[in-house]
């Protein structure tokens, strides 16, 4: 990502952006490349200013995503069943932040993301992860770790409205015994309380051609590492990232 077009932006610490933490959302996500999103950054400058911490502008993350034997979250979301749930663990690099995290997608389309703190990702889950999760779910689930997956993210907020912005690039998917990297795409998620369609994010997306577009970075993991898994829905959203980054 071009440091200069960061640069460009206003800057907003951690603290002051966890006042818009948006833990019960709707998103609405964004695929393109980063040559694209270079052409959309201008547009935005004056209205949002960017997540800073230490002169850091472009975090690290790492998440550890954990499923059944027979991958019942990632079959749910292929299936389309509307109310469901991903569990994972995400390591905020740049702050030195663990959380153990569940989102749960509603009929309604809107997510609630609930999380907890833990010192570091786990590979077996501990006895209060497991707490965690059975009083967060409600079900008495078990798991495993399945699949890792590692970005970089930027992030803007609304000088306005509540109102985030993420931006994901340099992603990166491993198993135990294979990897795969999705380096040319970038992956916008608007993530807001009630969904505005005339905010500058949106606007400059629509002058610049880029639409709407479902994209789970689990699920897109899953379907291309393993391949004796059912992928058939995202053979679509596979076509147009095959197409984005050739």
């Amino acid at each position: 990502m071009d440091p200069y077009s960061l640069s460009q932006f206003e800057p907003i610490a951690l603290k002051e952006m966890n006042s818009v933490s948006l833990l019960k959302r709707i998103d609405t996500k964004f695929l393109t490349t980063e040559t694209k999103l270079l052409e959309v950054l201008p547009y935005l400058q004056n209205d949002y200013r960017i997540l800073e911490i230490d002169e850091n502008r472009l975090m690290n993350y790492a998440t550890l995503y954990f499923d059944t034997e027979d991958l019942r979250s990632y079959m749910e979301h292929h299936n389309g069943k509307a109310k469901r749930q991903k569990i994972r663990m995400r390591k905020y690099i740049d702050s030195d932040l663990c959380f153990l995290e569940i989102k749960e997608k509603q009929n309604s389309g809107m997510t609630n993301k609930t999380r907890c703190t833990i010192a570091d990702l786990e590979t077996t889950l501990s006895t209060k992860s497991k707490e965690f999760i059975k009083k967060t779910t409600k079900k008495d689930l078990v798991l495993k770790p399945v699949l890792y997956n590692y970005f970089q993210r930027f992030t803007l907020v609304n000088t306005q409205r509540s109102e985030r912005v993420t931006i994901d690039s340099c992603l990166n998917y491993k198993t135990d015994d294979t990897t795969k990297a999705l380096q040319k795409i970038v992956v916008i998620e608007v993530k807001q309380e009630k969904q505005n369609v005339q905010t500058p994010i949106y606007k400059a997306l629509k002058v610049n051609k880029i639409r709407t577009s479902s994209f789970s970075k689990y699920c897109i993991g899953v379907a291309n590492l393993f391949k004796d898994t059912k992928a058939n829905r995202f053979k679509e959203l596979n076509l147009k990232i095959n197409k984005l980054t050739n």
